[in-house]
């Protein structure tokens, strides 16, 4: 009775994805973007043909340096930040690229290290290893990281502040 309710689903499932075949591809936006993609565009002329004067129109050249501009912008001072791979792998996931704690603009998961003194950081990492601050990812983090290398980390992320221009 099993096999016949499973060979019965089975089938019934194929001949709905040969249905869906037949028709033509599955909704993922694609056709059906285009027509709100052209919806969008008409109503944008009709109301470009009741302006009497409509601005210029940009170049390619000029939106792309609008574009780049946008983005430097949105990056911030990332790319002045020269950080290990280390860094990478471990804490700009929580802690962001340059330690701000944020990316595009929203927090993180983890707070601002930008700033802060490689002593005050190397003792919460300390810490952190040690147990004696309450943070499961950090001690996960760092439960196989010797002296020397949480000496590093809060080294290379205490001297953030000193490689970007203020």
């Amino acid at each position: 009775m099993k096999n016949i309710i499973v060979a019965t689903l089975t089938l019934f499932i194929l001949g709905l994805m040969a249905y869906t075949a037949s028709k033509g591809r599955a909704y993922h936006g694609g056709e059906h973007a285009k027509v709100i993609e052209n919806i969008g565009s008409n109503t944008n002329t009709q109301a470009g043909a009741q302006k009497t004067a409509q601005p210029e129109e940009k170049s390619d050249r000029d939106k792309e340096s609008e574009q780049l501009k946008a983005l430097k912008d949105k990056a911030g001072n990332i790319g002045e930040i020269k950080v290990s791979a280390e860094y990478k792998s471990k804490c700009s996931a929580c802690h962001g690229a340059n330690g701000s704690g944020e990316q595009d603009g929203r927090a993180l998961m983890g707070p601002k290290l930008y700033g802060q003194s490689a002593e005050k950081l190397y003792k919460d990492l300390v810490d952190f290893k040690a147990g004696r601050k309450e943070n499961i990812i950090m001690k996960g983090l760092l439960i196989n990281t010797t002296e020397e290398e949480l000496k590093s980390y809060a080294d290379e992320i205490g001297a953030f502040s000193s490689q970007t221009k203020q």
